[in-house]
């Protein structure tokens, strides 16, 4: 049986770009462990999202989550914020390649645009999610959503903590 995650929703449309989930003026931070405090600065009604995310929380977007710039500190911030994945329609390729790369989920879940759009699924709401099958019930609004099930292949990156510690560990194996 696989692990179910729950936590609260956090929602966002369509188009958010990597400048409003983590603003370019913070990119001299280095450290991810000091990024999550500026996750959504700028972004229209979660500006509070730094001081209110609690580990467990799950941002839900609709489509193109993560355009533009293919700045890493766009999943950092959110990862180390504890957010244990990213629910959305569709994502830039960039973003996803980053997220893969450092060992963070991503679901694509069809729907998931018109569902906030149709105000189905809110902020706030309780979620829970199963990575391995890829199934999403809002506890709240006692909507189910189906997203792409994590891959053996990113199942496998995440536990090794990423793609460079994943090829490290496939070397000495080989």
């Amino acid at each position: 049986m696989s692990e179910i995650l729950k936590g609260r929703a956090w929602v966002f449309g369509d188009d958010v770009d990597t400048d409003l989930i983590y603003h370019n003026k913070y990119l001299a931070e280095t450290d991810p462990k000091n990024m999550p405090q500026y996750s959504f600065e700028y972004y229209p009604g979660h500006e509070n999202f730094a001081r209110e995310v609690k580990p467990g929380d799950f941002v839900v977007a609709g489509k193109n989550f993560g355009c533009g710039s293919s700045r890493e500190h766009a999943v950092y911030c959110l990862k180390e914020a504890g957010v244990p994945v990213i629910l959305a329609e569709t994502c830039s390729r960039i973003y996803y390649r980053n997220a893969i790369n450092n060992g963070y989920p991503v679901l694509f879940v069809k729907g998931i645009s018109e569902a906030i759009k149709a105000r189905r699924i809110n902020d706030g709401d309780m979620l829970e999610v199963e990575l391995e099958t890829g199934t999403i019930r809002d506890i709240t609004s006692g909507q189910t959503y189906h997203g792409d099930a994590v891959s053996d292949l990113e199942r496998e990156i995440m536990s090794a903590g990423g793609l460079i510690p994943y090829l490290k560990a496939q070397k000495k194996q080989g």
